[in-house]
């Protein structure tokens, strides 16, 4: 095969640090369950699910290389030497457990200058910090809930202003980490035990925000210099018991044993009221570009019971498994889930021609 014709190679990079803490979920815990899940409880793992995703770009036309750098930067850069990437396909969220240093690898991939997918370093940064986030936001025009930053227990009273029910969630998490149940909280003693646990369990500061009643909306930004709306997707709250809140916990996005995570089931396209979508759209795209973003991106929304949108937080680099989040918006738009994840490349791809 001649240089000009070889196939593109794309270095589909995660981090999973300790690949066998995952046990397979043995049939008693799937079966003395006090409910009837509504979805399919397996076993994947997450180093399946890479590798599935890495034969599928396989499929593409692509020479893929798929890499678990399982927290050591050696490896990645390793494979780097070795493999001289087209492009490296960045799947990671997080690196010695901290989820604030996901934009050093973003850094990293720009001082080896090889393109690579997603958002760069400072759109990284921007979206950890929820609250430099809403303060860009608010600046700009855009709705989102009132808020406060926690930074110690004697601070609490900065959050008085704010109507009850509140919203506690760590500072620089995503993923919904940190975000439980106990998360809504309706007084005060609610309110400072929440902001306690964020303290001791994630050493960081609390933000505090008003909780809006109502239906959340998860808006799918596809493209770069010109990015696209995908159709909107509805978490639909209606089958929760009285005594979980209506909020995408972290166990209703992670936990296959937990009722929240068969209880909160996603509609796409959300059936919205006339032009709550073009509003919702536009605020979308009115993030992506705010903040810097690129390739792929799920912009969180509450829409309250008078069709008020306000929009929670954006994520860069959202979970990209099939059939689920952003890739269920581009599968309603008619975009297989091959087809999207070469589109993903080719935008990365198009950067490194316009730098030539």
């Amino acid at each position: 095969m001649t240089e000009e014709n070889k196939l593109p190679t794309v270095l589909l990079v995660f981090n999973e640090a300790d690949p066998d803490m995952y046990v397979s979920k043995t049939e008693i815990e799937k079966t003395n369950l006090a409910f009837t899940p509504y979805f399919e409880i397996g076993d994947t793992t997450p180093m399946a699910e890479f590798e599935a995703m890495a034969r599928i770009i396989g499929e593409q036309g692509y020479n893929v290389v798929i890499l678990n750098i399982e927290d050591d930067l050696n490896r990645l850069l390793d494979a780097v030497r070795v493999h001289k990437p087209d492009v490296i396909f960045n799947c990671i969220e997080i690196i010695f457990g901290i989820a604030r240093l996901e934009m050093c690898l973003a850094g990293l991939f720009e001082l080896l200058n090889v393109p690579y997918t997603g958002a760069p370093p400072l759109a990284l940064a921007n979206c950890q910090n929820k609250a430099l986030t809403k303060h860009l936001m608010r600046s700009a025009g855009l709705p989102t809930p009132e808020f406060c930053i926690v930074y110690k227990m004697e601070d609490k009273q900065l959050c008085d202003a704010l109507h009850f029910p509140k919203f506690v969630k760590p500072l620089f998490e995503d993923a919904s980490v940190g975000i439980e149940n106990n998360s809504v909280v309706h007084d005060d003693a609610a309110l400072e035990r929440q902001l306690q646990y964020i303290f001791d369990e994630f050493k960081q500061p609390a933000l505090v925000e008003e909780y809006i009643l109502g239906r959340e909306l998860n808006v799918s930004v596809f493209g770069d210099k010109d990015p696209v709306v995908l159709p909107i997707s509805e978490i639909d709250f209606s089958r929760l018991p009285p005594h979980l809140e209506h909020i995408v916990s972290y166990q209703a996005k992670w936990d296959a044993l937990h009722e929240s995570y068969h209880k909160t089931i996603p509609i796409c396209p959300a059936q919205l009221p006339e032009g709550v979508a073009v509003k919702a759209a536009e605020a979308a795209l009115g993030v992506f570009k705010l903040m810097g973003l690129r390739d792929y991106t799920r912009v969180d929304m509450r829409l309250r019971e008078d069709n008020e949108i306000f929009i929670l937080e954006a994520n860069p680099n959202p979970d990209l498994s099939e059939g689920v989040g952003f890739m269920r918006s581009a599968a309603a738009a008619g975009i297989p889930y091959g087809e999207m994840l070469s589109k993903i490349i080719q935008l990365a791809l198009a950067r490194k021609r316009k730098e030539k």
